[in-house]
C-alpha cells in the first residue's frame, strides 16, 4: 500500500489518526474512490471537482493544489496494472462538537492493487437484491457527497452479501429505484436510456456522468426520471456502474431474471476510447 499524508509519503505502519479526530468519532470526512490503470489516474479532475464541491457545501478545508501535486507523485509510484486509490479529507481533531480550528485538517491518499471484474462477471451479469433500509433522511443534502458516514450503504452492502447477491438496490417510499449501495443504475426502456434523477437520494457518480455523455455520443436519448421497480424488471437491459467496476450488466433483481442486452458494451467501449483513444 502506498500512503500519502498531507503530501508526504510515509510507511503504512506510521499512518495514525487521533482518537478525537472527527473522521473517527463521527464519520465526519469526505472521500473519493478512484481507479488507476498503470500510472494513469482515471477521471482524476472529475473526482477532485466533486470532492471540492462537497467540501464547499459542508465547509470542509480542501487544499486542491496540494492534493493534485500529491496525486501526480502518487501516479509515478504506482506499479500495479490496476490500482484502487482512496482520497480522504478530515477536518481534524474535535474539542467538543464545534468544527476544529483552521490548520487541523488533513488529507490522505492510499493506493492498493485492484483486481478488475473478469470477463465471466461481465458475461454472466450480477445479481441484485433490494436493500432492507432506506437511503438516509430524504431531507438531507449529504447523499450529494461522498461522506464518511456510510453506514446506510454498508448495511445494504452486507445485506446483499448475506443474501448471496452482488449488489443491493435502494428504493424510495414510492417504489422507485434510486441507486445501488455502491453504484448507479441504468435501464434501457423503449430504446431510451433511463436513470434515476439526481437529488437528495442519488449520488452524481463519476461513471454515471461518463455513461450519460457516451450515450449522447452514440445518439441514444438518456432520460433522468423516476425508474420504478416493475419498469426495471421488464426493461430491455439493466446495468450498474461506478468508478471501479465500470459498467456491469444486471442479470437478476430480487430473484427475477432480467433481460440481457448489448448496449452497455457499446457504452463501455465509448468510455474506454475516451480514456485511451
Amino acid at each position: 500500500m502506498l500512503v500519502c499524508f498531507n503530501g508526504q509519503f510515509i510507511p503504512q505502519e506510521e499512518a495514525r489518526v487521533a482518537v478525537n479526530d472527527g473522521a473517527f468519532l463521527y464519520g465526519d470526512s469526505l472521500f473519493e474512490t478512484i481507479k488507476a490503470r498503470r500510472q494513469q489516474i482515471l477521471f482524476r479532475d472529475q473526482h477532485l471537482e466533486r470532492i471540492e464541491r462537497s467540501a464547499q457545501l459542508l465547509e470542509f478545508p480542501c487544499p486542491r493544489a496540494q492534493i493534485e501535486s500529491a496525486c501526480d507523485e502518487l501516479s509515478e509510484r504506482l506499479t500495479a496494472p490496476v490500482s484502487r486509490i482512496r482520497l480522504t479529507l478530515s477536518r481534524g481533531p474535535y474539542q467538543g462538537l464545534l468544527y476544529p480550528a483552521a490548520g487541523q485538517s488533513w488529507f490522505l491518499l492510499t493506493a492498493t492493487p485492484y483486481d478488475e471484474s473478469n470477463e465471466r462477471r461481465h458475461e454472466q451479469g450480477i445479481s441484485c437484491c433490494l436493500a432492507p433500509n432506506q437511503r438516509v433522511n430524504p431531507f438531507s443534502h449529504l447523499p450529494q457527497c461522498k461522506h464518511g458516514n456510510y453506514a446506510d450503504c454498508l448495511y445494504a452492502r452486507n445485506h446483499a452479501h448475506r443474501q448471496q447477491a452482488d449488489e443491493a438496490l435502494f428504493i424510495d417510499h414510492r417504489g422507485n429505484l434510486l441507486e445501488g449501495a455502491t453504484s448507479n443504475i441504468f435501464a434501457v426502456i423503449d430504446n431510451q436510456l433511463v436513470t434515476p434523477p439526481l437529488g437528495n437520494l442519488v449520488l452524481n457518480g463519476i461513471m454515471r456522468q461518463q455513461v450519460i455523455e457516451s450515450a449522447k455520443e452514440l445518439g441514444m436519448p438518456c432520460i433522468e426520471r423516476p425508474l420504478s421497480l416493475p419498469e426495471a424488471m421488464s426493461a430491455s437491459e439493466v446495468f450498474t456502474c461506478n468508478s471501479l467496476i465500470d459498467l456491469v450488466p444486471v442479470n437478476e433483481i430480487a430473484g427475477k431474471t432480467i433481460n440481457r442486452g448489448e448496449y452497455w458494451k457499446d457504452l463501455d467501449k465509448c468510455i474506454s476510447l475516451r480514456i485511451d483513444p
